[in-house]
């Protein structure tokens, strides 16, 4: 199994090299050279089974026996003994025809760790036995800083550098980061935006002098590793629900797009998903792509569902470059001039090819906190602003008559104040984040600079 850039304009990897690089070198994201598959008895024979035999399985196609698959399965076992739930990502039940995954029972209470715990473990391994060390530079609206940290913490090949928007993320999503003590862990609040951060991340990556000195890499979703590992539960909760015997629908809430082409790449490898919906809060950039048909980024507008407070989905890459069918020069162009103008006009034959799996909902913050009161009421559960997002989605969606999974991203306990803004009951604290709260915070502030955020990187690896 060999890894091609979207931009066409960097040599094919394999696997290891494509995660241990993140970024491809002509500034474009890993995908593989082709699609592996499942037939339907392979998909059908994973009900029933545990999670992390699932994912060996997915996994093993894209590694390709780069890593043994004994090892493979080790690594899954752990990854996800992390976990609280024995199921990794149990279903419950919120509508007739809508089903709750609940992705937040790792150990930063979002679905992050979900691949996270995988990714660590990989790049750990695959580091040891080339007795090398790497520093991770890491860009977060939230959720994936705190992941990353719990996930490297410690570790002996790695150094990481979590970069977050200042005051834009709530305080127990800064505390699973900022807390850490660990001499391989550097916290950044950014002055600005998370794609400001983002746009720091990817300058850092395409500095092939800093990359190579001190051997940088990214454990954001532009990381094709974070992106099959959360393949693995459209594929557990889809066959919970009848999958391959009957198709299935998500209803995803997204901000990098991320977990959205998670859910694409499950369809390629043969899970019949009728339609992904992609849920936004008024940052709703993916939305209107969808609906539209053009990708123009506007100003990051702050809301209660701060993680996807995102104007540009860096995973988008990655469906326009299959959308226009792999064309790799059309889709540096593209990004390229997006890069600029903020604008891209999507091919009609592009958009219609998207539009065969996703179309897009933006939920305004009325509605969202509506929806959290709503389906406490309705149904007991206590959900975040995120899944709140999606949850309003899937009320709004027509014409659906397969099963929907929603995506529940976080635990309501990251989100206390906007869940008891809406509700007037505070989320009950869970036991993994009880000792936050009285720890002491070791931080950086500093500005949207590349070069300053650079420089402070490079110090921390070379010392």
């Amino acid at each position: 199994m060999r890894y091609v850039s979207t931009r066409g304009q960097s040599p094919s990897v394999g696997f290891v090299d494509a995660i241990l690089a993140g970024l491809a070198p002509d500034g474009g994201l890993y995908v593989p050279e082709a699609w592996p598959s499942f037939t339907q008895a392979e998909i059908a024979a994973f009900a029933g089974r545990p999670y992390a035999e699932v994912a060996a399985a997915v996994l093993g196609k894209f590694v390709d026996g780069e890593i043994a698959a004994d090892l493979l399965a080790e690594m899954c076992a752990e990854a996800y003994a992390s976990f609280t739930h024995p199921a990794v990502v149990p279903l419950t039940q919120l509508a007739p025809g809508g089903f709750m995954a609940e992705l937040h029972h790792g150990p930063s209470l979002a679905f992050k760790d979900v691949a996270m715990q995988l990714l660590a473990r990989l790049s750990d391994h695959v580091l040891g036995l080339q007795k090398r060390t790497q520093t991770i530079l890491c860009a977060t609206s939230g959720d994936t800083g705190g992941a990353a940290v719990e996930a490297f913490r410690g570790r002996a090949n790695t150094r990481i550098v979590a970069m977050f928007p200042d005051g834009r993320i709530s305080e127990v999503q800064r505390r699973f980061m900022t807390t850490a003590a660990e001499d391989n862990v550097r916290c950044v609040a950014v002055a600005g935006t998370f794609d400001d951060c983002q746009a720091i991340l990817k300058d850092a990556l395409s500095d092939q002098s800093l990359k190579q000195s001190i051997g940088l890499s990214a454990v954001n979703s532009i990381n094709f590793a974070r992106i099959v590992a959360q393949s693995v539960y459209y594929f557990t909760t889809g066959v919970a629900l009848g999958a391959p015997h009957r198709e299935v629908a998500f209803c995803v809430p997204s901000g990098n797009f991320g977990d959205g082409f998670a859910g694409y790449v499950a369809k390629r490898m043969g899970l019949p998903i009728a339609r992904i919906i992609i849920a936004t809060n008024s940052n709703d950039i993916l939305a209107r792509a969808f609906e539209e048909g053009r990708y123009v980024r506007g100003g990051v507008a702050a809301t209660q569902s701060p993680a996807m407070d995102i104007q540009s989905a860096s995973n988008f890459e990655r469906l326009y470059f299959e959308a226009v069918r792999r064309d790799g020069l059309e889709t540096g162009r593209a990004f390229k001039a997006f890069a600029e103008t903020g604008v891209i006009d999507i091919p009609p034959q592009a958009l219609a090819t998207m539009r065969e799996t996703f179309t897009g909902t933006a939920v305004g913050e009325g509605d969202t906190s509506r929806t959290i009161v709503a389906t406490l009421n309705e149904t007991g559960q206590m959900i975040d602003p995120h899944t709140a997002v999606a949850v309003a989605a899937f009320n709004r969606a027509r014409g659906v008559t397969e099963p929907v999974i929603i995506l529940s991203t976080a635990h309501a306990a990251k989100f206390p104040e906007a869940v008891h803004a809406a509700t007037g009951e505070t989320p009950a604290t869970p036991r993994k984040a009880l000792h936050l709260a009285g720890k002491a915070e070791r931080y950086d502030r500093l500005p949207a600079d590349a070069d300053v955020i650079k420089t402070y990187v490079r110090a921390f690896a070379e010392g």
